[in-house]
């Protein structure tokens, strides 16, 4: 199994509510709090990069240290917009997963020392038996759910590195903040794939479950309306 080499680094960090980031992902980001508005500051004074943490309780305002998990990841800011009640919009890509050393709260900001986490890759066979059926059960997926568009099926298939198509598949995937977690969580390639695809034949068995009792209570109601209209017939 190949191993990428790590790196240590220190980072302004910034808690997330209900969200996770995985490296890959462009999305906006709305700071209102004032340590994190002072983290996306010093970011923007330094190399535009900032930790993105989530907080393992999302209605905590005033998150600690041990209120945070162990695992984020690094991002880059792209874009900073300032808005009228206070808040700033920021949009962020993420770039790469890493775990906290150490993490301290200044009470300007929280800041961590992270490892880089890099990626632990398979035997190519075994990589590409996991893509197929990734990819394979992820279609279906797509066909129940049928709020992934036609073009973003087609640009996952596109995506050659399977870190960086595990990690897109998550971010289309109705996840538990828990299971996002637990996905980022995962620097081995091979065990991401595996979880994306037990949570993807679970969700698949209860689409088919719920397909199921739908058909069942239409034809217990077609049967009723039938033994209405009898009875009616027969007064």
């Amino acid at each position: 199994m190949a191993r990428k080499k790590s790196q240590h680094i220190t980072l302004p960090t910034l808690p997330l509510r209900d969200m996770v980031v995985y490296p890959h992902m462009v999305l906006p980001l709305f700071v209102g709090r004032a340590k994190s508005v002072a983290a996306l500051n010093t970011a923007m004074t330094a190399d535009q990069t900032v930790f993105l943490l989530a907080q393992k309780n999302g209605n905590d305002e005033d998150p600690g240290v041990n209120d945070l998990h162990e695992t984020g990841t690094i991002a880059e800011i792209l874009q900073v917009l300032k808005l009228p009640d206070g808040t700033v919009k920021v949009l962020v890509e993420g770039k790469q997963r890493a775990s906290v050393n150490a993490l301290q709260d200044t009470g300007e900001l929280f800041e961590a020392q992270v490892t880089v986490l890099a990626d632990s890759i398979a035997a190519p066979a075994d990589q590409e038996a996991l893509r197929r059926s990734l990819l394979s059960q992820f279609d279906q997926y797509a066909k129940h759910n049928k709020k992934i568009a036609a073009e973003v099926l087609a640009s996952i298939q596109e995506i050659e590195d399977n870190s960086r198509l595990a990690d897109t598949i998550a971010a289309h995937l109705q996840l538990k903040l828990e299971q996002r977690q637990k996905l980022l969580e995962l620097a081995d390639v091979g065990e991401r794939m595996e979880f994306l695809l037990a949570q993807i034949e679970g969700e698949l068995e209860i689409s088919q479950l719920e397909k199921r009792i739908r058909g069942k209570v239409k034809r217990q109601m077609e049967k009723n309306q039938r033994d209405y209209y009898l009875n009616e017939q027969i007064k």
